[in-house]
Parts: C-alpha cells; structure tokens; sequence
C-alpha cells in the first residue's frame, strides 16, 4: 500500500512530529499499518472492546462517547484529521470506557501497538523518536482530560461556553472559527440540554459577545468572554 500521499498529514500528528518523508517511510515499512475507511454513523471502536493499534483520522471526523448508566452518552472528544486515537488504550489490558464513531465518513490509519513497543532489530533511530512522541502524546492527553474534567465541573453554563470558545479560537488560531460539532454534538460535549444551549448561545449574542450561524462562531469581545469565566452565572 501506497501510503505517500499521507505523509505531510503524517508529520503533523503528535506520533509523528519531527519526523522527515524518508523516516516515516521506514517506519511504515517495518509497521506495515492498514487503512479503513468508514461511514458516517459507523463505529470504529465500540465500549467493552480490547483495541491492540493506535488509530490516526486521515480524513473526516470521529466523536468519542462515553455512556452513562441511564443510557444517556457523554461527548469526550472529537477528532478530525491528524486525531490520534486508542493510543493509550492500547498499551493497557483495559477495555474500552467508550465508544468511537465516524462523525462523518472518514478514513483512519492504524498503527500495531506491538510494533511500536517492540522495534525491528535495526532499532532506526526513527524508532525511537516514535516512542518518545507516544509517551508526550499521552501525556499531553492526560492534561486535556485534566483540562475537560474542570470545564465540566464548571456550575454556570455560560462560564462553560465562553472556555470553549475561548479554546477553539485558540486552537484555530482565530477568533473566527467552525466547529464540526453539531448543536446536538455540542450540547453533548458541554454535558448540557440543546435547547438550553441554543438559548444561551442566543442570549450571548444579544449582548454582543459572540455572532454565530449553524457551526460558525465569531468572538467580539474576548475581555468580555473571558470575564464569563469568572461570573457566578445561574
């Protein structure tokens, strides 16, 4: 398999920082991953589940959910191309706590964890870059949950808004950003009910904090925002 025209995705990821073309074809060669292409609404990964590859989104996006014990599911990331997926997961002899599923169709990349923790007999020194992305990988993520857990602890819906916005504008790099979540998905990550989001993504933009239209969002007063963070809203 031809996987080349991937390579400049590749090199963004977190698993393969640093790396040149020349490197990370060799690692793919002694790895020999596969592909899988899904559709939308198709589960890549179902809670319960052992998972023995790391998984990397080449195009699309996926959701990860995790399901409460009255049937209700909680959003715990979504990913687009360049994601990084089940790479903790499958380092450990636990099951998978959720389920992951194509968000829209989309095509992902798996990786043998086996491979990547026992090295070819040439031991490239591209190997062992490798292995030091998976451990700051891991950590990173540690640190994102780390970061999740305390938007949703946040008791004001409008202080946990106006921290994702202020995230995604900074990830994107813009105050001017879309989401791939929909309002459903988005309600879903911030643990909320959609029509009270909507009500309060509308009253935010009455007072001239944000504009938004379906998955576009526009910040126009971040001072403003990140005062919301700090406001004891009911």
């Amino acid at each position: 398999m031809n996987f080349e025209p991937h390579y400049s995705l590749l090199r963004t990821t977190s698993l393969f920082r640093g790396m040149t073309n020349n490197e990370l074809e060799t690692l793919l060669a002694c790895f020999r991953p596969r592909i899988r292409r899904y559709a939308r609404g198709e589960i890549l990964l179902l809670t319960g589940d052992c998972a023995r590859e790391a998984g990397i989104v080449l195009e699309g996006s996926i959701t990860a959910v995790k399901s409460a014990t009255d049937g209700t599911g909680v959003t715990v990331t979504h990913m687009g191309p360049g994601g990084v997926f089940a790479d903790v997961l499958s380092g450990s002899s636990q099951k998978s706590p959720v389920t992951v599923t194509a968000e829209t169709d989309c095509a992902a990349l798996y990786l043998p964890y086996d491979k990547v923790m026992r090295p070819c007999p040439c031991l490239h020194p591209a190997h062992l870059q490798l292995m030091r992305n998976l451990v700051l990988t891991i950590s990173d993520k540690y640190f994102a949950l780390d970061h999740r857990l305390e938007l949703l602890i946040c008791k004001s819906l409008r202080e946990r808004i106006a921290i994702w916005l202020l995230d995604e504008a900074e990830r994107a790099g813009s105050d001017t950003f879309q989401t791939p979540l929909t309002r459903a998905g988005l309600a879903q990550y911030l643990n909320c009910d959609r029509s009270a989001l909507s009500r309060e993504l509308g009253r935010m933009q009455q007072e001239g904090l944000i504009e938004t239209w379906r998955s576009s969002f526009k910040i126009l007063d971040k001072n403003r925002l990140r005062a919301q963070k700090k406001e004891k809203l009911p």
